[in-house]
């Protein structure tokens, strides 16, 4: 059996953010490949790998064996950062998942963070949840990637507890919360096609919200600040291939 475990693009990118010797929590496991991964190029590394339902849990146990890893990744079975106690991990991963909740993850399981100096969040949607999460909570954003991978654009994020000068500009923070002060410094070919989607799909939504018997105000102002932001970021596009 090959000691290697194939993992994908985005989740070797998060796997990238970790130190070496880490003990880190993996959340929503899934079939514990991460975990299994970064235990292999590492042999001082060490995880616990949390599921919230059965079959993955089933399939991130089978995974741990199969690597012969069981000494050191434990799978266990809950909900969110219930399933660590306290002081344990010193970084958490989140991927995979709605921005959003990640968000109401890192809420729920505040107490479980005291030990943990380092989180990486890789939402499939919404960003901005995790960002604005972070901000709140004595978080500093440290570096930020965006990529492509079967079709799907992701955001990984990563941050450490107050260690570092803030990339937020107070003037700016807004449309750095949206788009990510560290994506905005190095946009790519991958930022671009993301957020011109964003771009029609906004559109689309304000030329319903216009249509409403009833308009929503705020919201409609909210959003066409948002969709001025974009047309900059692709006006700046647009300069860069002339």
């Amino acid at each position: 059996m090959s000691l290697n475990v194939n993992l994908s693009k985005r989740l070797e990118k998060v796997a990238s953010y970790l130190p070496a010797g880490t003990f880190f929590a993996d959340i929503g496991s899934d079939h514990a490949y991460l975990p299994c991964f970064v235990c292999l190029q590492d042999s001082s590394a060490t995880a616990v790998a949390g599921e919230i339902n059965e079959g993955p849990y089933e399939s991130a146990v089978h995974t741990v064996k199969q690597y012969n890893l069981e000494a050191r990744i434990d799978v266990r079975l809950g909900d969110g950062l219930a399933v660590l106690k306290e002081d344990e991990v010193h970084q958490v991963v989140i991927a995979g998942m709605g921005g959003a909740l990640i968000r109401n993850i890192l809420d729920m399981g505040k107490e479980k963070l005291k030990s943990v100096n380092q989180i990486i969040a890789q939402p499939n949607i919404d960003a901005r949840s995790v960002r604005r999460w972070f901000l709140a909570n004595g978080y500093v954003l440290e570096d930020e990637a965006i990529l492509e991978e079967n079709g799907h654009i992701y955001e990984i994020l990563t941050a450490k507890r107050k260690t570092a000068v803030s990339p937020y500009l107070e003037e700016q923070l807004g449309k750095q919360l949206l788009f990510g002060p560290y994506l905005l410094k190095q946009t790519n070919a991958v930022f671009y096609k993301k957020w011109r989607h964003e771009y029609e799909k906004l559109q689309n939504v304000l030329s319903q919200m216009e249509k409403a018997k009833t308009k929503d105000v705020e919201k409609i102002e909210q959003f066409n600040r948002e969709l001025k932001w974009m047309e900059e970021i692709l006006y700046d596009e647009n300069k860069d291939n002339e």
